[in-house]
């Protein structure tokens, strides 16, 4: 994906109402009334709101007689993934050693800091925060 392409998706997602419109098409295809009812906003408004989704690539309107129904796209978003997926990777890397030292500055031998550092490895995996 070209960095115009991941700055349209970033700049597609830095918006709530925009994400909860993902939200709303992550669990199927929605008109644009259908859209905007959970929003005390115009319809106009959300009409805007879909063409910045629709530039960015993260939905498509289709057209059924007189309406338009809107579906998600979410390739982009999986480029957005694979862009951040490097930081998480950095970050995880930062927490490991963090713990490695924690560990040996509390005075502990060798093979408790392995110990400790694997099961604090090991936790993070199981809350979600450092998947490989």
């Amino acid at each position: 994906m070209a960095d115009d392409d991941l700055s349209a998706t970033f700049a597609a997602l830095a918006d709530p109402t925009r994400r909860a419109i993902l939200a709303r098409l992550a669990a199927g295809e929605a008109s644009v009334t259908d859209l905007g009812k959970p929003f005390r906003i115009s319809l106009p408004a959300i009409s805007k709101h879909l063409k910045v989704l629709e530039r960015a690539g993260l939905i498509e309107r289709g057209r059924e007689a007189q309406l338009r129904p809107c579906r998600l796209k979410a390739a982009p978003m999986r480029a957005a993934i694979d862009w951040l997926e490097q930081y998480r990777r950095f970050w995880e890397q930062s927490l490991d050693r963090l713990a490695d030292y924690l560990v040996d500055i509390q005075g502990k031998g060798p093979e408790q800091a392995t110990n400790r550092a694997d099961g604090a490895r090991k936790q993070r995996k199981e809350n979600g925060d450092g998947s490989r």
